[in-house]
């Protein structure tokens, strides 16, 4: 008889299909936080790992970040008998004499961000938090969050901290500057790119934070300002154009496609969804919202998310800090409770009495030219190719930002050492290297363009190699094709999607390493690269990736072709695939996808191209 270890979360065993099975599981997930509460109430305190920021602000947002979920859910009547705690930390976390005072607010502090959700839940539930304080601890509550306003927020979501903290002192009574809080909405406004998309800041930065922050911000705004009609009704009609896009980033089975930073929100991604019910925006049929919505949380409760008390971890599909930003504390993760918005909304509301309906079958290709995509659906999985984003500024933001491909399933890797050009698991990239030990590959773009369902790039991983590369979908594969210039011989190594190994059922698992192919069978699923006629012969790697580099699983295979390039040019063409039922191997790997001409494909771009909507803001379009 095998031992298998059992990693359950709060929400285990949470069918996850009604409003009160939603209540439930934030109460369950809240609940492990109370013995990490601080004698005055005003810091949560849940490990000792660090981020970048202060203790004292990581404190706050162990306190703060729960509020998402608890503010709406008592708006909604439910009943959270843990109010008193809150107004006493409130107090004392505003209180410059008080020994757990969260401290002075300076400017792009981590401390705005958690003022939001203050802000909000001053708003929503004044009985709750401002009603019970005395005068002296109004006054330090409105003094604290009065002088965090006119710092300066960070050039990107952050804006919409001060209209949230807006928001709170408005519901309070307190006066203040309107005035600049009219210049951030402008400048959030100005980050629009069209087609209901936003770019996080002035950077060539598209990801989750889009549908999490700015969308999630712009409709609770306009559900609850008091004025400002016209703004109010452009982030509803930017939230209807959105809907039909960011669709297409879940799967059939609710899980989210793997892209960009901070993903140990986990499922803030719902947050879209939510804040479409809370502010009565039926961008789609309820049902499908509610549908989106749902399965989302119920792909969640599969995993392990939290440690063995039930907090939530740092990591994605399991505690993994190797993944983390360096603005993630132990608190972090509770941004996931923007999901628990639509429990503001009474039980008669049709969000929460529509039928849940299932997502849309979408057999082709959906092209999504500002985030620079091409998204194709398989079987309990969502695929994007990739190109036009970077991230300099964040740790991984190679892997993060500028792989030719990500899933759902399959999510991504992140590099455990620079230095094992040999063992890296470069799922989704091409690498290079010029000692057989350090590696490059995309980092950020020239160029970036896309022509109906062909995504084309320009980008060197030095400054005198150039790579072309062109990414197409022939679903279930995809294809790449690369153009290389380089003066000087270099070693090369293409990786496919990363599936998950087991630990139960290894009989089961194959790996397939020929001249040209690479295939990995595992215990449920199936990967593998080909090389479709390159001007080089590649060799196929099975590769067992560095443990713990996946956001998803811990442990993984990863198809390979390797090879090594002349100086001068050289053609790479690439078919990639993955799938969910290792069964379908044998009869999808005798139909590779055929060899796209590189002629038609810069004809295609030439005569049909644009720049894609991340990149054509920093180039002036």
């Amino acid at each position: 008889m095998t031992y298998v270890p059992v990693h359950a979360s709060p929400l285990t065993g949470n069918p996850l299909r009604t409003r009160a099975d939603v209540e439930k599981a934030l109460l369950d997930l809240f609940a492990p936080l109370l013995p990490a509460f601080s004698e005055g109430g005003a810091r949560v305190s849940l490990s000792a790992t660090a981020a970048h920021f202060d203790q004292a602000a990581a404190d706050l947002e162990g306190f703060a970040r729960p509020l998402w979920g608890l503010a709406p859910y008592a708006a909604g009547g439910g009943d959270f008998p843990h109010w008193p705690l809150y107004a006493k930390g409130l107090a004392n976390g505003t209180d410059p004499e008080h020994p757990e005072y969260w401290g002075k607010v300076t400017d792009r502090d981590q401390r705005m961000v958690e003022l939001a959700a203050l802000g909000f839940a001053l708003r929503l539930v004044p009985q709750h938090l401002w009603e019970p304080l005395d005068e002296r601890a109004k006054k330090n509550v409105a003094i604290y969050l009065l002088e965090a306003r006119p710092h300066e927020f960070a050039d990107n979501n952050w804006k919409f901290f001060r209209v949230m903290i807006d928001l709170g002192l408005e519901q309070a009574g307190v006066e203040f500057d309107r005035s600049i809080t009219e210049q951030y909405l402008r400048e959030l406004e100005s980050f629009y790119l069209g087609d209901g998309w936003y770019r996080d800041g002035n950077v060539p930065r598209v990801d989750h934070y889009i549908p999490f922050a700015m969308h999630f911000y712009g409709l609770i705004y306009a559900a609850l300002a008091t004025s400002d009609e016209e703004r109010k009704r452009r982030f509803r009609d930017w939230a209807r154009l959105f809907a039909p896009n960011i669709r297409h980033w879940f799967a059939e089975d609710g899980g989210a496609l793997v892209f960009g930073r901070s993903m140990t929100y986990r499922f803030a991604c719902a947050g879209f969804w939510a804040a479409l019910a809370f502010a009565d925006e039926e961008a789609l049929p309820w049902g499908e919202v509610k549908g989106y919505y749902l399965r989302h949380l119920r792909w969640w409760a599969k995993l392990p998310i939290t440690d063995r008390s039930g907090v939530l971890t740092v990591g994605f599909g399991y505690a993994n800090l190797l993944m983390s930003e360096n603005y993630n504390s132990a608190g972090s993760p509770y941004w996931a409770f923007k999901a628990f918005l639509p429990l503001a909304l009474p039980a008669s509301h049709p969000f929460w009495t529509a039928e849940e309906a299932p997502a849309p079958a979408f057999p082709e290709p959906s092209p999504q030219p500002q985030p620079g995509m091409v998204m194709m659906h398989t079987p309990g999985n969502v695929i994007a190719l990739s190109s036009g984003q970077e991230n300099l500024q964040m740790r991984f933001g190679s892997e993060k930002y500028a792989k030719f491909a990500y899933s759902s399933r399959y999510a991504f890797s992140v590099e455990s050492d620079e230095r094992i050009f040999e063992g890296a698991a470069l799922d989704g990239m091409l690498a290079f290297s010029d000692d057989g030990r350090h590696f490059r590959v995309r980092e950020t773009n020239e160029d970036a363009r896309i022509a109906g369902n062909v995504l084309y790039a320009r980008w060197r991983p030095w400054s005198d190699v150039e790579v072309e590369t062109w990414l197409l979908p022939a679903s279930p594969w995809h294809v790449r094709v690369h153009r290389i210039r380089t003066p000087r011989p270099l070693s090369t190594a293409e990786g496919g999607f990363a599936i998950p190994r087991a630990d139960a059922y290894r009989k089961l698992e194959r790996i397939d390493e020929r001249n040209g192919t690479a295939l990995v069978i595992g215990a449920e699923d199936f990967s593998g690269i080909a090389d479709l006629g390159s001007t080089i012969e590649r060799r196929g790697i099975g590769l067992k990736a560095p443990p713990n580099t996946n956001l998803l699983h811990p442990k993984t295979f990863v198809p390979q072709l390797r090879g090594d390039i002349p100086s001068g040019e050289t053609i790479l063409l690439t078919a990639a695939v993955a799938l969910t039922d290792r069964f379908d191997a044998a009869r999808i790997w005798k139909d590779l996808p055929p060899a796209p001409a590189i002629e038609e494909l810069e004809a295609a771009i030439r005569r049909d191209g644009r720049r894609v909507g991340a990149l054509a803001w920093r180039m002036g379009e």
